[in-house]
């Protein structure tokens, strides 16, 4: 199998397991593996660390989303902390690409939600 029909393979998994973890309820402690996990995720870890800021200001009733972004957010969380992968974290390097993977996904699809994100926490922060 050439190399982008690999990686197009492990795409498709990795979309049928964030399809199943978008039913998963996030909790503190699933936030704080979140959080230590982020540091694998190269340049991705920025987008990560703003999708889990996002879901603890939603959950403690700081910001409102809608259901349907906050899902992607859940799912997007619950696939990078979950032992399964479409590519098992423990392979080098390749291990965590699929979830750097899905957090570009995510943040793509949330791009406004980001931006109205971004302008609530500014307009947050005491002058």
């Amino acid at each position: 199998m050439n190399d982008r029909r690999m990686k197009k393979s492990y795409f498709n998994k990795a979309i049928l397991l964030f399809g199943l973890f978008r039913k998963h309820r996030i909790n503190g402690d699933d936030l704080a593996t979140a959080e230590s996990k982020s540091v694998y995720l190269d340049e991705k870890v920025d987008e990560f660390r703003l999708l889990i800021s996002m879901g603890k200001d939603v959950f403690a009733g700081r910001y409102r989303m809608n259901k349907w972004n906050l899902s992607i957010i859940t799912a997007t969380i619950a696939y990078v902390i979950s032992p399964l992968d479409a590519m098992p974290d423990m392979i080098p390097l390749m291990g965590w690409m699929d979830d750097a993977t899905i957090v570009a996904y995510a943040a793509s699809k949330l791009t406004d939600e980001i931006n109205k994100y971004k302008a609530f926490t500014q307009a947050s922060v005491p002058a």
